[in-house]
């Protein structure tokens, strides 16, 4: 099948590209008769964008092409590609790789394969061909990590649930969130609004925290139970003690109060990180933790079951983020603003040429 469309998008070229990518053509992954070719509609922003274009993470792979938010229709499609067909609308998240042999690619947790997991950008497959993101015209991708999306999903909702969404839900997923749990939210951020929205979602009630109530409507709008400022309220940890049966924390400053954090939570129950500090996480006293028998883990994006089930809730809660489009053209500005902390609460990025013809 010959193509009459070019691979052209945002590429970083150095550490100190933010705000300065250049818009050209690459030359995608190898092609194989298990991927597909999707023309891009939209693209989410997401952190990991500004932490791999500055290298934030460790040596970015340059030139490189971020977005893992991915959202379009597919325009090309391999022999052995059974569950999609031309022209269906689907969606990509942060990972596009894996063995899909061992045990937990098996069970749908793709990211914790036993070989590791390839990127949907900065990574390599393989073969060595190298993987680009969504801030562009069209991606290529094995088509096991592409999803057909709900009917009842819109394009802009969806993209940014697809690393953003996931990677609070799976581990909401884990806390066993539900009716009856309160689920604290440590940041109230991308990631974060998107826990207490799904933590609403699952029947939980969500307790948000954060460092200032600035964001304190919000996080009540978006059906927060509780709000916990930890710089407004010196005592916050002691007038909350033992009252929360889990915590998702997306919060990614090194020196965040973790220890002060587990005294919200009953015994037994876990502190998961989803936020990932460029720096090591400050020493902490282990004490607390064995007294009260709690757990402090890290939870990776979501697997395929995951985000399968994501968007089931999702559709049938009507659950609806709190997005900003950004045109695809501005996309050197929108991770400027990104960068500021101004996205209230997540940018999604809109290749007009192609969500036009949707």
């Amino acid at each position: 099948m010959s193509e009459d469309y070019k691979f052209a998008g945002w590429v970083g070229k150095d550490k100190d590209c933010i705000g300065k990518m250049v818009w050209e053509e690459y030359t995608p992954k190898t092609w194989t008769e298990d991927d597909v070719d999707i023309k891009i509609s939209h693209c989410g922003i997401c952190g990991s964008d500004l932490h791999t274009l500055r290298s934030g993470w460790g040596p970015t792979m340059y030139p490189c092409v971020v977005g893992h938010e991915i959202v379009g229709t597919v325009v090309k499609i391999g022999k052995n590609v059974q569950h999609l067909k031309l022209g269906d609308r689907v969606g990509v998240g942060a990972q596009s790789g894996s063995c899909l042999d061992c045990g937990y690619c098996k069970a749908g947790e793709e990211p914790y394969c036993d070989h590791g997991q390839i990127g949907t950008y900065n990574s390599k497959y393989k073969d060595g061909s190298k993987s680009y993101g969504g801030y562009a015209d069209y991606a290529r991708v094995p088509s096991h990590f592409a999803f057909k999306l709900p009917e009842n999903l819109p394009s802009e909702l969806a993209a940014s649930m697809l690393c953003g969404g996931v990677t609070v839900f799976s581990p909401l997923r884990q806390l066993g969130a539900g009716p009856g749990k309160r689920i604290g939210i440590v940041g109230i951020g991308g990631l974060g609004h998107y826990g207490i929205l799904f933590a609403k979602a699952l029947g939980a009630d969500p307790v948000a925290i954060s460092h200032s109530s600035s964001k304190k409507a919000d996080a009540e709008k978006m059906g927060a139970v509780q709000f916990i400022s930890t710089k407004d309220d010196p005592e916050w940890f002691k007038k909350n003690r033992r009252t929360l049966d889990g915590i998702v924390c997306t919060a990614n400053n090194a020196d965040m109060p973790i220890i002060q954090y587990c005294q919200l939570l009953k015994p037994h129950a876990k502190f998961i990180l989803v936020g990932a500090p460029e720096e090591a996480l400050k020493g902490f006293n282990a004490f607390p933790l064995i007294m009260n028998n709690n757990f402090i883990g890290g939870s990776a994006i979501g697997g395929s079951k995951d985000i399968q089930d994501m968007f089931e809730v999702a559709a049938k809660a009507n659950v609806k983020p709190w997005i900003q489009l950004r045109n695809l053209k501005e996309a050197n500005q929108a991770v400027v603003d990104m960068e500021a902390g101004n996205a209230k609460y997540r940018y999604v990025l809109v290749n007009e040429k192609h969500a036009n013809k949707l």
